[in-house]
């Protein structure tokens, strides 16, 4: 046996060494680093694994660096066309350097929270309620820029923040849905105003070609008869060729023409007619004055009493 350990105080001093190692012994997750402080002042930072720290001189700090997901309570603000909405959030980050996240600021979860409540009024006080629903990534991509700025120094990086919901008045939901309806509607209208202009030239080049070759309009009716017999109807179409139609006006207006000739010409003859007969009659001779008739004389019977 070494003399060395003959001593009486060799033991109890093995015993306090190995007890201070154990004692300084610490243990952080692989998501997790520690923070450590020597006499009050920042040292380094420990982990992930096991690391050994000087007893009753060093103490450490855990700092989480996963990604950590925080809910932005509901914001009633104003847009900057004067429209009161209620509008919420969530931001995503993580801690980047522990040792800033533990030394320069004292509550890094508050103050991401405070500081992406603040940017997110401001950012919907600088615009309008048609840019907040319709550019809305714009707007997120421009609150984390705002954002990541602010909380750098702390150390936290800013992955992401969006807005989750914008609650809009019920007024102003129904006049956003007039308009909506009114929008439709007229690229309903202009969409079949150029469907009928479409339509339009190309009837005017088809006639062209009719014209053209006549006989292209003969076989457009008989292809309008085909497609009238494959849908099984009861209708029947016939069609005849525009020049039947046209000699159908001819004969109507011939023969209106020959009727009304022959009509004046009757009446002429008429006329003719009687002025002859009025020539050969003898003169009337003039009658005799008439005398007048003297009135009847009126007889009175007398009343009985």
């Amino acid at each position: 046996m070494p003399q060395f350990l003959q001593n009486p105080l060799v033991l109890p001093v093995i015993v306090v060494l190995v007890v201070l190692f154990i004692m300084g012994l610490r243990i952080v997750q692989e998501y997790q680093r520690a923070v450590v402080f020597r006499l009050g002042r920042y040292s380094r930072t420990g982990g992930p694994g096991v690391f050994w720290v000087v007893p009753f001189l060093e103490y450490t700090r855990t700092i989480d660096i996963r990604t950590i997901t925080e809910a932005i309570e509901p914001q009633e603000t104003i847009t900057r066309d004067s429209v009161t909405i209620k509008v919420n959030a969530v931001v995503w980050y993580k801690v980047t350097s522990p040792s800033k996240a533990t030394i320069a600021v004292r509550d890094y979860a508050r103050a991401v929270n405070q500081a992406s409540l603040t940017s997110l009024r401001n950012i919907i006080g600088q615009h309008d309620l048609d840019e907040i629903l319709r550019d809305r990534d714009k707007i997120n991509a421009q609150l984390q820029k705002n954002v990541d700025t602010t909380t750098e120094p702390w150390g936290v990086q800013i992955e992401a923040i969006e807005m989750k919901d914008v609650e809009i008045p019920v007024s102003m939901q129904r006049a956003m849905a007039q308009e909506a309806e009114a929008v439709r509607e007229k690229r309903a209208r202009i969409i079949k105003a150029q469907a009928e202009l479409e339509s339009s030239v190309k009837l005017a080049e088809a006639s062209q070609l009719i014209v053209q070759n006549p006989a292209a309009l003969e076989l457009r009716r008989m292809q309008m008869i085909s497609e009238v017999g494959a849908e099984h109807n009861s209708t029947t179409v016939i069609l005849l060729p525009s020049d039947f139609v046209n000699l159908a006006g001819s004969l109507n207006t011939m023969i209106n023409n020959n009727l009304t000739n022959s009509r004046r010409q009757a009446a002429e003859d008429l006329e003719h007619r009687q002025k002859q007969q009025g020539h050969a009659q003898p003169p009337v001779p003039p009658s005799a004055p008439t005398q007048p008739i003297p009135p009847a004389p009126v007889v009175q019977t007398p009343r009985e009493s």
